[in-house]
């Protein structure tokens, strides 16, 4: 039996389940500073159709027979490709889901904004539709889940696997983090492991251990003359991946049928849930979320890659809102008449620029300066550093540049805890908004180290 979530209802009632998982995200901001532009009420008006938005489309290529499904569950168990697993590892892993019934409506809430594009995806791309189920593995849906070793997002990319694959993680965004940037990287990633092993399973060891580890395991069994399929290497792997597709396997059985567990699923419309709309100009999430009725909160379920105050970046920067809302976003735009944003950049040059003295500057508070930079109380800036601002009258109509958006960085060390102690009496602190790179296998071994469970 599936239990239908009014449409009306299910991103407010993502965001509550969403809100204890943001307050755990390693590095959110503590809280977005106020705008100095005040947020009048929107003129209230019809909401005409618009058919002129362009939403997020399934591929040409897909099967009209998947959109004859009344919801995206029929569509993903259509196109179940993988070979099965069958042992012992499968049962106790769908036996600890079918006993939290809570978790999984939690996570399936979570599924239902994104799961229409991640199967329309796969299916473009001709690829196993199952693997639409991997993020409830890898992050139980969340695009804010940030594991120990800064694997970011719905697909848990570590820093360098994400640059190797073009997901900018910069000063104001973190790509890792976006549902249509991660989810292409995830799925051109996996068909690439694919290619390489010629199987899924092994494929999938791949995406949790990394390749270099699966090709030596193989290696290892050939030079004894043993089997190379997931199974027979399973003894080599560390205890993670070798839970990992029994764990996937678990869940497509509960997905296949989830009475049989004792289970009920939640009614995903087959049909887009979002629509990317077009950037023109910088535009504080605030403003942004304000033209598109929504609470920041929702607006960020969408945009989670956005890390700072204000959107910027080049033309191409796109947001995700619900098709509704985007109508409303254009409407309420075409009348807007204040700034779009109220935030600029801000380079230190000298020791001597505290950030008491730059919060009188640019007629703001201290507190707006570090909530907006990430700034830890107790810390100075140093030289070199860019941050951000509010923007005063020289600079009102002026963006961000994109080259100063992809190199900021953020230097800071501890205050003088003591008048008396020389400059070598600081704690040195330096906080790099571009990660340094970590190879692929090294990082993926880590990444997954940490049971979603």
């Amino acid at each position: 039996m599936q239990a239908r979530i009014p449409k009306s209802a299910a991103l407010a009632a993502l965001i509550a389940l969403l809100a204890p998982a943001l307050a755990q995200a390693h590095d959110e901001a503590p809280g977005l500073p106020t705008v100095t532009t005040a947020l009048s009420p929107l003129p209230k008006s019809p909401i005409p159709d618009v058919t002129s938005l362009k939403t997020i489309k399934p591929a040409k290529a897909v099967d009209e027979e998947a959109f004859r499904e009344k919801d995206v569950w029929g569509r993903i168990r259509s196109g179940y490709a993988i070979p099965d697993v069958n042992n012992e590892l499968v049962a106790k892993h769908a036996n600890w889901y079918a006993t939290r019934p809570d978790y999984i409506a939690r996570t399936t809430a979570r599924a239902s904004l994104y799961l229409f594009h991640v199967v329309s995806e796969l299916e473009k791309r001709g690829m196993p539709t199952e693997l639409a189920l991997l993020p409830f593995i890898e992050s139980a849906f969340n695009p804010n889940a940030l594991s120990s070793a800064n694997a970011a997002g719905m697909w848990q990319f570590v820093p360098g696997t994400g640059r190797d694959f073009n997901l900018k993680q910069d000063a104001f965004k973190d790509e890792r983090r976006g549902i249509l940037a991660s989810t292409d990287a995830a799925l051109t990633y996996l068909q690439r492991l694919y290619d390489m092993f010629g199987d899924w399973q092994l494929a999938l060891a791949a995406y949790n251990w990394g390749e270099g580890s699966v090709q030596k395991a193989i290696k290892r069994n050939q030079a004894a003359g043993k089997p190379t399929d997931f199974e027979s290497l399973a003894d080599l792997m560390p205890a993670e991946t070798r839970n990992y597709v029994p764990k996937l396997q678990a869940v497509k059985n509960i997905v296949a049928n989830p009475q049989q567990f004792g289970l009920s699923l939640p009614a995903i419309d087959n049909k887009p849930y979002f629509t990317a709309v077009d950037k023109t100009s910088d535009i504080d999430l605030t403003v942004a979320a304000h033209l598109a009725e929504l609470s920041v909160d929702e607006f960020k379920a969408l945009n989670p890659q956005f890390k700072r105050p204000v959107i910027t970046g080049d033309e191409q920067t796109k947001i995700l809102l619900p098709k509704e809302n985007a109508e409303k976003f254009h409407l309420n735009l075409a009348q807007w008449t204040k700034e779009l944003s109220t935030w600029t950049t801000h380079k230190i040059t000298s020791a001597r620029e505290s950030i008491g003295t730059l919060a009188s500057r640019f007629h703001t508070s201290p507190e707006v300066i570090r909530q907006a930079n990430n700034i830890p109380q107790k810390t100075v800036l140093k030289a070199g550093s860019t941050i951000l601002v509010p923007k005063i009258s020289t600079s009102a109509n002026l963006d961000i540049a994109p080259d100063v958006a992809n190199t900021a960085t953020v230097e800071y060390e501890a205050e003088r805890a003591n008048s008396g102690k020389s400059a070598n009496g600081y704690k040195h602190a330096k906080v790099s908004l571009v990660k340094a790179h970590v190879p692929r296998d090294a990082a993926k071994s880590k990444s997954h180290r940490k049971s979603n469970h």
